[in-house]
Order: structure tokens, then sequence, then C-alpha cells
């Protein structure tokens, strides 16, 4: 995916939306790769089981590095109805891919009121300058 055509969170995940065969709304999630560069070496990811509801703006996993343990923030209000397990055993290529085979998890929005809080690619990119 194109880093340019995502949505993003405060908390530095990129959001992809899309609608399944039956029209709801999905959102793909990962880790921005500001993020991944302010973490460095990734030693352990704690990914949701699948049915889990999650809400916006609250943790629903975390991620640890050599440096930091940082939460996963749910953008939305939904159910994870998928998760990148491959990842989990495989921590190189969150860093090496973020926006492709990097993604961490699949929710199926129920209320979609947390996107209307998601950042545009410019505006997330001057968060991040302003971070730096």
């Amino acid at each position: 995916m194109n880093p340019e055509e995502l949505l993003y969170a405060k908390t530095h995940e990129w959001v992809h939306v899309a609608a399944d065969d039956a029209g709801s709304k999905i959102v793909t999630v990962g880790l921005s790769s500001f993020a991944l560069e302010a973490l460095t070496d990734l030693v352990f990811l704690d990914l949701p089981d699948v049915g889990r509801e999650v809400r916006a703006a609250e943790p629903f996993g975390e991620v640890e590095s050599v440096k930091a343990v940082s939460d996963l923030y749910s953008p939305v209000n939904g159910e994870i109805v998928d998760v990148n397990q491959k990842l989990v055993d495989n921590l190189e290529n969150l860093p090496k891919d973020p926006y492709g085979i990097g993604w961490l998890a699949k929710i199926k929005v129920t209320d979609e009121s947390g996107l209307a809080n998601l950042m545009d690619y410019p505006t997330y990119k001057k968060q991040c300058e302003e971070e730096a």
C-alpha cells in the first residue's frame, strides 16, 4: 500500500479502509515507518485474538523493542476479523515492509466515528516532523 493513500492515528498506526463482500467496512491496521524507526530492534509482538471486540483509542496489542514496550491502539470500534500471525515469528518483516506484509490486524468496523479522528498523510507527516 502507498503510505500517502492511508489514514493515520496520532499514536502512529496506519489505517486502510475497504469494504468486504457484504458492504461492511474493514480496516487494515499497521505501524508507520516513523514509529518503527523510533522503536528500532523489535523483540516481541502481541496481537489480539480473532473475534475480540476492540474500541477506538484503546490498546489491542503491543510491540516490544530493545528500547521500550509500546501499545498498539485500535483506530475504530469493531471486531478483530484477522491478524497477521506470520509476523509474530518474523518480526524482521515489519520494518522491511510496514505498509505491505507488515500489517497487524483487520477490524470489521461497528462504529465509524473513530474514522473521523484519523489524519491524512500530509497532516501525519507534519506531526512526525514536530515529534522528530
